[in-house]
C-alpha cells in the first residue's frame, strides 16, 4: 500500500465559493458606479437649470422693470440643452416689492428647481 499523500490546491467547491464572492463584489461595485454616474448627470442638469434661472432673474433686475403680477414662461439653452422656465410674480406685504418664483424644467417637463427673488419698484 502506498501512503496517503496530502494534495495541494483547491477543491471545486472552494473555487466556486470564491467565484460567487467575486461576482457579488463586482455587481455591487458596478451598481455603485452607476449611481455615481447618475448623480453626476443630475447635478450637471440642475446646475445648468440654475444658470438659466439666475440669468433670467438678473435680467429682470438689470432691466429695472417692476414686473406685473402673474405667470409667464420662457426658454433657455445651456450647453446644448433646452430648459423651460416659468416665473410667477406675486405681491408682497410691502407694495414696493414683488416676489418672483422661477421654476425650471428639463425638456421632458420634469421640474428641476425653483429659485426665488424679491424685486423692488424702481
Amino acid at each position: 500500500m502506498r501512503p496517503f499523500r496530502a494534495s495541494s490546491g483547491f477543491t471545486l467547491i472552494e473555487v466556486l465559493v470564491a467565484l460567487v464572492i467575486v461576482a457579488i463584489t463586482l455587481g455591487a461595485g458596478i451598481k455603485a458606479a452607476g449611481a455615481l454616474l447618475n448623480n453626476a448627470q443630475r447635478l450637471a442638469e440642475i446646475s445648468e437649470a440654475q444658470w438659466c434661472a439666475d440669468n433670467h432673474l438678473t435680467g429682470l433686475k438689470l432691466a429695472k422693470v417692476f414686473p406685473d403680477i402673474g405667470e409667464s414662461t420662457f426658454s433657455c439653452e445651456q450647453l446644448g440643452r433646452i430648459y423651460t422656465g416659468t416665473y410667477r410674480v406675486q405681491p408682497t406685504p410691502n407694495p414696493n416689492f414683488r416676489r418672483v418664483d422661477t421654476q425650471m424644467s428639463n425638456d421632458a417637463g420634469a421640474p428641476l428647481l425653483t429659485l426665488s427673488a424679491i424685486l423692488p419698484n424702481q
